[in-house]
């Protein structure tokens, strides 16, 4: 399964492959155009109270990748374009705002992806 992950501000690269933004805010300070993005999964981000509450502190890390989990449970349609491609063996990369490079939404979207839908 070949999902990498990458700050929308850095440049994008042809070896990115499909390019999904997986906030549900749009960056500050970036153009659209400037995001080169293939689809914006705003839908499966963490919603507005859990991304509030998380606040990317890595202490509450386990507990938000576990609401987290519950809450995509609700939109495996909207993950059908992500599964597809993942199946079909070609490379995503979710981009994402965050500071924090080891404790964000992309992060734990993957580990979701590779724990229920890597079959």
């Amino acid at each position: 399964m070949d999902i990498r992950l990458k700050r929308v501000y850095e440049p994008p690269a042809p070896g990115d492959g499909f390019r999904v933004l997986v906030d549900r805010l749009w960056p500050r300070g970036l153009a659209k155009a400037d995001a080169h993005l293939d689809l914006w999964l705003s839908s499966v981000a963490p919603s507005s109270a859990l991304r509030r509450w998380f606040n990317h502190d890595p202490n509450k890390w386990d507990e938000f990748r576990q609401r987290y989990f519950v809450e995509l449970q609700h939109h495996n349609e909207e993950l059908t374009p992500i599964i597809e491609r993942v199946r079909r063996g070609l490379r995503i990369t979710f981009v994402y705002a965050a500071k924090e490079e080891t404790c964000n939404n992309a992060m734990a979207l993957r580990a979701y992806i590779r724990a229920v839908h890597a079959s």
